[in-house]
């Protein structure tokens, strides 16, 4: 086996690995493997191969990734699900306290949280005001 199909191998299996963990961490790691397999076909030193591989994972990791990762939280804060639905105001379809409750909002049913003492009865009207991990938290809606 050539040393560029090495390289490109690598770069799959962190390809795979930020698919399935999504990171924006191994997505350097598979571009550093994919550029060191392009170096390949030139440069047949091994261990040279392994030091480009090596220098253009750390650049990528302290260049590249914070870059990512800040593009990421502007597309989260304008398209996702956060920005969707937070400030809608929805009525409660189940009884709401700090443990369990729920809303209904465009006809499906969403898991609801509040952080007061008092319990929201269901019917009443309620603000989303965050989403955290497919649960909404609310607060109710001053009339």
């Amino acid at each position: 086996m050539q040393l560029w199909q090495i390289f490109s191998i690598v770069g799959m299996v962190f390809l795979i690995l930020e698919i399935l963990v999504p990171s924006m961490f191994f997505l350097n790691l598979a571009l550093s493997g994919f550029l060191t397999a392009i170096i390949a076909f030139w440069l047949t030193d091994w261990i040279w191969l392994t030091i480009i591989f090596s220098i253009l994972a750390l650049a990528s990791i302290l260049i590249l990734r914070p870059l990512m990762l800040r593009h990421r939280k502007t597309v989260d804060q304008t398209t996702g699900m956060a920005s969707k639905y937070i400030g809608k105001t929805v009525k409660v379809s189940e009884p709401i306290n700090r443990l369990s409750g729920a809303i209904s909002i465009y006809d499906e049913r969403w898991e609801a949280r509040a952080d007061v003492d008092k319990p929201i009865a269901a019917g009443k009207v309620v603000k989303i005001i965050k989403y955290d991990s497919l649960i909404l938290t609310v607060e109710e809606a001053k009339e």
